[in-house]
């Protein structure tokens, strides 16, 4: 099951710290199962090919859970009480992570919650744990935006609402690095954005398309066992120490990936030191700049440079 991303996800990185917030959704019990509703589905090995198809539509929201876990209740009872109000422009796909292990190492869950997203087949990243329900709201907004951008706006109830009429259609460039992330060509999605910088340098959405495509071509073929050992084996190894800090935030693990490279470059010189510190510049891009862990590991690559 190919599910690596071809849809920009900059947008959908959470941009504040996790404020204060309630447990669950309004009138829910913690830990309470969530209500009937046809925008929310059990889903099987078997009826996951249907729901994937489905994100061609709507966004589809994969709920990786355990009913062991109250954690994974609770997001559970938020995403459905979200999905009930978003009234069929969205779908809530329930798995079972112990009943059905090979979907959750697809989406790389290491552990309930995990919560991902899927826009036109491909996956998002969105959550590893229990977040407060306002960032968790946050999240899929964000999610509903980017999806109308990319043409999914459509509704479970039929038909297909009329897209703003601010929203632009992507400039040529643009477009041509997303048919060609659609068909899995990163290095002609890389080619398109490079020629979209050299006309405009500032264009920061070309910048953080380029970064995301460079890390899709990355991990096309990446073994992430492998990755993993060769990192723990050389620790002082930059490639093998980047190749790592790439798993991470594919993963959605963004601080881990960001301390791994602030570290290495504490410890190297030279060549090795700029090649980690271009990497991480490039990280950023994907995470979003305006994000806090964005700020904080500015903060420690200064510390770690000077």
């Amino acid at each position: 099951m190919n599910l690596r991303g071809a849809v920009d996800l900059s947008a959908l990185k959470a941009r504040s710290s996790a404020p204060a917030a309630s447990a669950g959704p309004a009138g829910a019990a913690p830990g309470a199962a969530p209500a009937p509703s046809p925008f929310v589905v059990q889903v099987s090995e078997q009826t996951f090919p249907q729901v994937v198809q489905l994100s061609a539509e709507v966004p589809v929201v994969i709920d990786l859970y355990s009913d062991a876990s109250p954690d994974s209740q609770q997001v559970s009872a938020i995403l459905a009480a979200i999905a009930v109000e978003q009234n069929g422009r969205m779908l809530l796909a329930r798995v079972d992570a112990e009943a059905y292990p090979q979907i959750a190492q697809a989406f790389s869950a290491v552990a309930v919650p995990t919560v991902a997203a899927v826009i036109k087949g491909q996956p998002v990243p969105l959550l590893d744990r229990l977040l407060p329900e306002e960032q968790i709201r946050a999240l899929v907004g964000e999610l509903m935006q980017v999806a109308a951008a990319n043409g999914v706006n459509g509704s479970l109830e039929g038909g297909t609402e009329q897209a703003p009429a601010e929203d632009a259609p992507l400039p040529p460039l643009h477009q041509e690095a997303f048919d060609a992330i659609n068909a899995e060509d990163y290095d002609a999605a890389a080619a398109a954005y490079r020629r979209a910088l050299a006309e405009q340098p500032a264009d920061a959405e070309a910048k953080a398309g380029l970064a995301q495509v460079e890390l899709m071509a990355r991990l096309r073929d990446a073994d992430a066992d492998s990755v993993r050992r060769a990192g723990a084996e050389e620790p002082d190894n930059v490639q093998a120490q980047l190749a790592v800090a790439d798993l991470d935030i594919a993963g959605g693990h963004v601080e881990d990936a960001f301390r791994r490279i602030t570290s290495l470059i504490g410890r190297v010189h030279g060549e090795d030191r700029e090649t980690a510190r271009l990497r991480l510049l490039d990280l950023f891009e994907i995470v979003g700049v305006s994000d806090p862990r964005v700020t904080k590991a500015r903060s420690a690559l200064a510390r770690a440079l000077f």
